[in-house]
């Protein structure tokens, strides 16, 4: 029988003290007298103890999301069945503040928001299945900045799929990406199969607003790449989930000729390669034949068996639809054509430009009839 102070010679040494023999700084077993599968088992355990943390988290902030919509509908319940006011509100936040001091959640600014939540969302099932997902501060945003209940539940949806943070979810709403999603032209329903061309076409977006770069248009692609690079964070988010950069000015050679992709990225849930090239200037009908030609040599020299084909992104600084249509209705390859802007609200039509309500606008809607 092994003794296991030799299998584990360093088991157990101790900074044990001089004059107390029952105090000691224990000292970790050296992992290189570990066992084999040690390390895998290590990792195992830190994996679920880690995802377990995380479950607990999000089913706590569920609760917390459940109970704040319950208690909001009851006030709400309350307001339009006895009357109650602004005076009862205050005196609510004052006594469940007192009769739970160790929680926050329950002034009176909180509690108009929960009326507010539950007179949002009165479908209980709606409030469980997507909006209990997320933090209480992303649904106060969703009710701040947005009116409409489909353009909420579709923010919700993609900050929860994405990750989101609360100052992401804002941006994403001001930029309005909800109006651009989708909206690219494109051949991807005669080049590409069903599954495929639906989840290409919910990729791209147009406009694309790079109000990064300052309201200045630049006037040279060389400038306008720079810009994008030197802002690249920025960019990608702007590009959406799933963008993954490879690089710019990707040099080719075919035959005795040099080429330059403008800009080539990755997109992971696609599994295809993005060309990318972008233009100062309104869209001509020549642009999409080199974008094809730089499709082709990605397909043949760079996808591996995996990948699918190469998808083609033209932007361009303005665009005639109809000469567009015409020119997609003649290429072979998948492409999408987008206009790029630096200020939004030019390429939005006027029913889209209305303002959003303030914080102040939607706290007086929540007591107007107190």
């Amino acid at each position: 029988m092994v003794d296991k102070k030799e299998q584990f010679p360093d088991s157990s040494r101790k900074q044990r003290g001089k004059t107390d023999g029952n105090a000691m700084f224990p000292v970790a077993t050296n992992k290189s007298v570990m066992p084999v599968d040690y390390p895998d088992v290590l990792k195992e355990l830190k994996l679920n103890i880690a995802n377990t943390r995380l479950k607990t988290i999000l089913a706590a902030n569920s609760e917390m999301v459940l109970l704040y919509w319950g208690i909001g509908k009851r006030i709400l319940d309350k307001q339009q069945d006895s009357g109650w006011g602004a005076k009862v509100i205050d005196r609510l936040s004052f006594d469940l503040n007192k009769a739970f001091p160790d929680m926050s959640g329950f002034s009176t600014r909180n509690l108009k928001y929960m009326r507010a939540f539950a007179s949002a969302w009165p479908d209980q099932h709606v409030v469980q299945e997507v909006l209990a997902q997320l933090p209480w501060y992303h649904n106060i945003t969703l009710l701040e900045k947005l009116n409409n209940e489909n353009e909420r539940l579709w923010y919700a949806k993609k900050a929860f799929e994405y990750g989101w943070s609360r100052n992401i979810l804002a941006v994403q709403i001001d930029t309005k990406k909800f109006s651009r999603s989708g909206k690219i032209q494109n051949n991807f329903s005669e080049t590409l199969p069903a599954i495929d061309s639906d989840m290409a076409e919910q990729a791209f977006k147009d406009p694309y607003l790079f109000d990064f770069l300052g309201t200045d248009a630049p006037r040279r692609e060389k400038e306008l790449e720079q810009g994008l690079i030197e802002h690249i964070q920025s960019f990608l988010l702007e590009m959406g989930q799933g963008f993954a950069f490879v690089g710019r000015q990707v040099h080719l050679e075919l035959g005795d000729n040099d080429y330059y992709i403008d800009l080539l990225f990755y997109h992971l849930k696609l599994r295809r390669y993005v060309v990318l090239e972008i233009k100062a200037r309104k869209f001509e009908v020549g642009d999409g034949a080199q974008l094809g030609m730089y499709m082709t040599a990605v397909d043949r020299l760079l996808t591996h068996e995996n990948d699918k084909p190469a998808l083609g992104l033209l932007l361009v600084k303005s665009k005639d639809e109809i000469l567009v249509e015409y020119a997609l209705g003649g290429m072979s390859k998948p492409v999408g054509i987008a206009s790029w802007e630096t200020q939004l609200t030019q390429s939005l039509p006027e029913n889209l430009q209305a303002s959003l309500p303030t914080i102040e606008e939607l706290e007086a809607e929540l007591t107007k009839d107190e």
